[in-house]
């Protein structure tokens, strides 16, 4: 009888473990159509997670078990970087990539070498090799390059039966029948079809009553990063690519879309933190530590310039050694305003049609807020270092109260500053053509901490020392 295992979620309810019962079937070694028909009931999702907690011999008895359409879904959950493509022999290797949609196939083949992408490529029947070359053909970065070829084309021109019969036709290889793309006979396209007005529309009426012409669009050569935002105003199941000419080529569905969006998030949040690219959990120690290292020597240099003005104060500290111990508080302060101001900016950088006036209205709003927050905690930071200094260093009353002044506006000054650098720098990259999440947070807190040290030592020299003449 079959055991079924369970682990406990967060708050304590029991749910099956999918992956580890499958893995428990596998190893079992039963007869293998028996074993296809019980890896059927499970979802592919369960199945890909499986392979994780299998041997090396287990896995491939799988892959010799189940067909190439089966295997190609299972594969679909997979990082692109898991061995176990990997593991299939050749003749496999091209039956699951001629199942799976053209963009995640180019994704495998990325990992493998020139020589092993053009054997499997000549193998392949020349409708698949076709749709993977052309994906091929796009950077990374271009729209082109995670598009997909599933999707049903009609010709304008032709009445509503015609049309369904176009779509049975096509129906048999592209399971993305929501929404049709009609395309004129050179293939420039023309317009789009909700499936669910050519179902209710009478078979004899013209094909042009239920086509949408003002159906969104994208081109193939467009970047990703710049075209993000103007599908994001729409709610279709997909949006149509074209090439320079207007033919049509491909689609972007929602699922394709909402993969874009979580890699560019990923991407962002690890510029944010400092690195060049994403990491995860299964990567080696040395190929994280490149990729950390890069940002760690440029901040090292910027650390360097810190500290160097720091040693340009060196008889300000020598004569007031009691300032030395407020310096984090206001180095902190400045560092937290520029990552707040920072993550606003780089939000709103992402609408690409934002004017230069509103890109100084948002400099001047991020200012200003930094003044009110500088000023209410500088006046905190007046009473209560102030009483501090009076109570526990037993210090005359206004050499308590002119150091905490001094630090209050040092506060203000550094705050109302750092909020200015930690909008102005990404829009200057986002002008420059770098990407504004470049403007790290670790970056932005670098500079502030020079913007704070100049800040702080500079007024204690001014105020306390040249114009106060207080000494220790």
């Amino acid at each position: 009888m079959e055991q079924k295992k369970y682990q406990l979620t967060e708050n304590g309810a029991a749910h099956r473990d999918y992956p580890r019962e499958l893995a428990e079937i596998i190893h079992s070694r039963i007869s293998p159509p028996a074993l296809r028909e019980k890896v059927a009931d499970y979802h592919e999702n369960d199945v890909a997670a499986a392979l994780e907690l299998l041997s090396r011999e287990d896995r491939e008895r799988l892959y010799h078990i189940l067909d190439a359409e089966t295997l190609s879904n299972i594969l679909e959950y997979t990082p692109e970087d898991s061995p176990y493509f990997g593991e299939l022999s050749i003749r496999k290797k091209v039956d699951v990539l001629s199942h799976m949609e053209p963009d995640r196939a180019v994704d495998h083949l990325r990992q493998l070498n020139k020589d092993q992408r053009n054997i499997l490529l000549e193998l392949m029947d020349e409708k698949v090799r076709r749709d993977i070359t052309l994906l091929w053909s796009f950077d990374e970065d271009e729209v082109g390059s995670i598009m997909t070829t599933n999707f049903i084309r009609i010709t304008v021109g032709i009445t509503v039966r015609e049309a369904m019969r176009q779509l049975i036709d096509q129906a048999a290889e592209h399971d993305n029948v929501s929404t049709l793309y009609v395309v004129e006979k050179d293939g420039t396209f023309y317009g789009a079809i909700d499936l669910k007005d050519l179902i209710i529309a009478r078979e004899t009426d013209p094909l042009e009553n239920i086509i949408t012409t003002s159906y969104p669009y994208i081109y193939a050569q467009e970047q990703i990063e710049d075209c993000m935002e103007r599908i994001k105003d729409y709610s279709e199941d997909s949006i149509p690519v074209l090439d320079s000419d207007n033919h049509l080529l491909g689609v972007i569905t929602a699922q394709d879309f909402i993969q874009v969006v979580d890699d560019e998030m990923g991407e962002d949040y690890a510029k944010l933190a400092g690195l060049i690219a994403e990491e995860d959990l299964r990567e080696p120690v040395l190929k994280s530590t490149r990729k950390r290292l890069p940002w760690l020597i440029i901040l090292l240099g910027l650390g360097m310039v810190v500290s160097s003005a720091v040693g340009l104060f060196e008889g300000v500290v020598a004569q007031l050694t009691l300032v030395v111990c407020f310096q984090s508080l206001v180095l902190d302060m400045a560092g937290n305003v520029g990552t707040q101001s920072l993550a606003v900016t780089i939000r709103v950088l992402m609408d690409e049609h934002l004017t230069g006036r509103q890109k100084l209205s948002l400099v001047f709003r991020e200012s200003k807020v930094g003044f009110l927050n500088g000023l209410l905690l500088g006046v905190l930071s007046f009473v209560v270092i102030g009483l501090y200094i009076l109570i526990f260093k037993q210090k005359s009353p206004l050499f308590s109260f002119a150091v905490s002044a001094c630090i209050g506006m040092a506060l203000l000054l550094s705050m109302v500053l750092s909020s200015i650098a930690g909008t102005a720098v990404p829009i200057f990259f986002k002008k420059m053509k770098i990407d504004p999440a470049v403007a790290s947070g670790p970056l932005i807190t670098t500079i502030n901490d020079l913007v704070a040290v100049v800040s702080y030592y500079g007024l204690t020299w001014l105020i306390l020392l040249q114009t106060m003449h207080l000494t220790e």
